[in-house]
């Protein structure tokens, strides 16, 4: 009896532990998921930290620190992100090695003329990185700050120079192999698995707000936060597909057919969000016939779009059914439109209007759906035309900014160095370097600039108690790697936090700087509270510069970003219509992404800068559409000389009225858009039998039609010049 009893005893112990099992696996799934990574990634830094300086030292280089500091700058979750920055990291330390020496053989034992020339040489590359952006921004900064690094110790020594950078270049590319090895071999994190994850998840958020949008339960406030997040979203795609080519040849060579859909994507939100527009202005204006009219459709697609998701097949299907839809779309729209012919002819432009952005958006939504499907699948894409690259934008005065920004803090650095002669100066002036490198794309420079002084009193600290009382107990590199690991730990920690993130990397960088162990350890504790002022020095001179002296968000700064801005519909009414598209919505979203880093949250300016990317992005797209009707009408039927010239009025003054925003501009613009619909208007009348004729001048006149109401909105931004 007693092992009948102990029998069922364990098995009611095995059956208690097995319903805890499956009652943690969902929490153990989604800690793994989320925080289970990001220890994921500290585990892994930590390990390429000390590996690389195991390495270093094996090696005899002389500063084994500067291996383990490169891992802490060039780590990063996914292996693609660390293979592409170490990519672009070994040509930047090439470039900027190779300029170090030729500083160094043209101003021999000239400290003032040598520091002048690495001044210019680091502030061209700090304003080439905010130029050429993503990864390609990480290679110009290193170029210019691994001049400074190898250049500036040794102004005074030139006979050394040679050496310093052939061992810097070594003890980097330590670095580089040593993050790279340890994230593609240890528990690789895939970006393109992430990118894939990110493709899922950006089609389910769109299409359910879509779906809200069409079924009127998105207020303006939350839609224009909504579309200012899809900006972001469609910039940051840009980043993670490049980067995702480094790591996968199956990726790499599907890259065009990525960039077609992130275009794609562009088109949908833009579409979407003049339907969004269209139907503010009518209920706006009270024609509730023509809402009631117009809304089933809506209600509909709503119904198309968001049946249970959550796998690449449910867009193939959705695709399927938007194209049925958009088959029996005219027919029905024709039956609908008989039923109000006896409404103003206004009110029948607006129904026209809504009617054709619908089928428009239904359109361009299941070409969407279909490369997504297509893509998720890992089949073939559906199609695989030719797409312009992405294009990024920078004002000039922007690029030209950055670099006196950046001339005016090292030349002050190098100033005060050689004015006094103190030891610690060229350290000053390549924390100054780093300084201006590192917050030269960061929105609220100067806040991480004041974060990374932060971080490097806590690395002078916490160095000088290593200094002082750890290292000299140390008997062996396993036991130095055990007192290392919870200090680097704690830094790279700190650097995942959001909001925190400048604290994370002044503390663990400088750390490795000034306290990382070399070969031949000197115990200075003195020059290391020394070297630590220094930098801390140079990250307040360079907060100081961006807050007070140089502000990013100056605002003559950022109404030239918003000129660029505005002056996309210039691009749109007089650029080449091949690919011009993508050329004006990259364009725009790109300079809309650097006005939303400059200015702070919820303030004015970044309100008035959204305004001008909606109406911008809604009367541009308005305008390309016009243009490639007129075009295909024209091909198939030269258009009549004085509607011709009617069009060509109504560009200029497009173009004009967001160049120069004014009433005048304004008046103008309405006046040429409606002389330019009464001639189409008048031209529909005498093509009336020829249905090809006549579909061709409707969906003209509806292009004309929805730009006349987009430039009466009252929400518009030039309403209010």
């Amino acid at each position: 009896m007693k092992g009948e009893h102990a029998l069922k005893q364990t098995a009611n112990s095995r059956q208690h532990c097995l319903a805890m099992l499956h009652k943690l696996g969902p929490a153990v799934r989604d800690w793994a998921g989320s925080d289970g990574l990001t220890w994921l990634h500290l585990l892994k830094t930590v390990m390429a930290g000390l590996l690389a300086l195991g390495m270093a030292m094996l090696l005899d280089l002389p500063q084994p620190r500067i291996a383990m500091t490169t891992v802490f700058v060039l780590m990063q979750p996914f292996s693609g992100m660390v293979l592409a920055k170490s990519f672009y990291r070994i040509l930047g330390t090439a470039a900027g090695t190779i300029a170090a020496l030729a500083l160094g053989g043209l101003f021999v034992q000239q400290p003032e003329l040598y520091l002048l020339g690495m001044t210019a040489w680091v502030s061209a590359c700090v304003a080439a990185a905010v130029r050429y952006r993503h990864f390609r921004w990480y290679g110009f900064v290193l170029a210019g700050y691994t001049a400074a690094l190898i250049g500036i110790p040794n102004v005074t020594a030139p006979l050394g120079l040679l050496l310093a950078a052939l061992t810097r270049a070594a003890e980097i590319a330590v670095g580089i192999v040593s993050s790279s090895a340890v994230s593609a071999l240890i528990m690789p994190q895939r970006s393109s698995l992430a990118l894939q994850r990110a493709l899922r998840k950006r089609y389910d958020d769109f299409t359910a707000f879509a779906a809200d949008v069409l079924n009127r339960r998105v207020g303006r406030g939350r839609f224009e936060r909504r579309f200012a997040g899809l900006i972001d979203e469609i910039v940051g795609f840009e980043a993670t597909r490049i980067f995702a080519a480094f790591e996968d040849p199956a990726m790499r060579s599907r890259s065009a057919h990525l960039a077609h859909l992130n275009g794609e994507f562009m088109d949908s939100c833009t579409r979407l969000h003049a339907l969004h527009q269209l139907l503010k202005r009518l209920r706006a204006n009270r024609l509730t016939a023509i809402v009631a009219a117009i809304q089933p459709y809506f209600h509909e697609l709503a119904l198309l779009i968001t049946s249970p998701a959550g796998t690449a097949i449910h867009a193939a299907n959705v695709a399927a059914r938007l194209q049925q839809f958009r088959t029996g779309l005219p027919r029905r729209v024709r039956q609908t439109r008989r039923q109000l012919e006896t409404a103003p002819a206004e009110s029948l432009a607006d129904f026209d209007t809504a009617a054709e952005l619908l089928y428009r958006f239904v359109d361009e939504w299941s070409r969407y759906s279909l490369t997504d499907a297509s893509l998720t699948l890992h089949g073939a894409p559906v199609r695989a035309r030719a797409t312009r690259p992405y294009a990024s934008r920078t004002n000039r005065l922007v690029v030209a900014f950055t670099f006196v920004r950046c001339a005016a803090v090292m030349a002050i650095a190098g100033w005060f160095w050689i004015m006094t002669d103190w030891p610690s100066g060229g350290l000053a002036v390549i924390g100054a370097a780093l300084a201006c490198a590192l917050t030269s794309a960061a929105p609220g420079g100067s806040r991480m600039a004041i974060h990374m002084a932060v971080g490097a009193v806590m690395a002078t600290m916490t160095g000088y108690l290593y200094t002082c009382y750890v290292y000299p107990g140390i008997d062996g590199f396993p036991l130095l790697c055990v007192t290392l690991a919870p200090v680097l730990a704690l830094g790279a920690f700190i650097a995942t936090r959001k909001g925190a993130a400048g604290y994370g990397i002044g503390f663990t960088v400088f750390f490795c700087l000034l306290a990382g162990p070399d070969n031949v350890v000197a115990y200075a504790p003195d020059l290391l509270i020394n070297n630590g002022i220094a930098l801390t020095a140079s990250m307040l001179l360079a907060a100081l510069s961006l807050a007070v002296v140089f502000p990013a968000d100056m605002p003559w700064l950022v109404e030239r970003i918003m000129r660029d801005l505005r002056g996309q519909v210039s691009v749109a009414c007089k650029g080449e219509l091949s690919g011009l598209n993508q050329r004006f919505q990259s364009g725009a979203h790109d300079l809309t992404s650097q006005l939303r880093m400059l200015l702070t949250r919820r303030s004015r300016g970044r309100r008035d800068a959204l305004r001008w990317m909606l109406a911008t992005l809604e009367v541009g797209h308005a305008v390309i559409d016009l243009r490639n009707e007129t075009a295909r009408a024209d091909y198939a039927n030269p258009l009549h000389p004085l509607w011709r010239s009617g069009i060509d009025r109504v560009l200029v003054d497009l173009a004009d009225l967001f160049e120069r925003p004014g009433k005048e501009a304004l008046e103008r613009a309405l006046l040429s858009v409606r002389s330019a619909t009464l001639i189409a208007g008048s031209i529909l009348q005498t093509v009336h039998t020829e249905r090809d004729k006549r579909h061709d001048l409707q969906r003209i006149l509806s292009c004309l039609h929805f730009i006349r109401t987009a430039l009466l909105d009252n929400d518009a931004p030039f309403n209010g010049c």
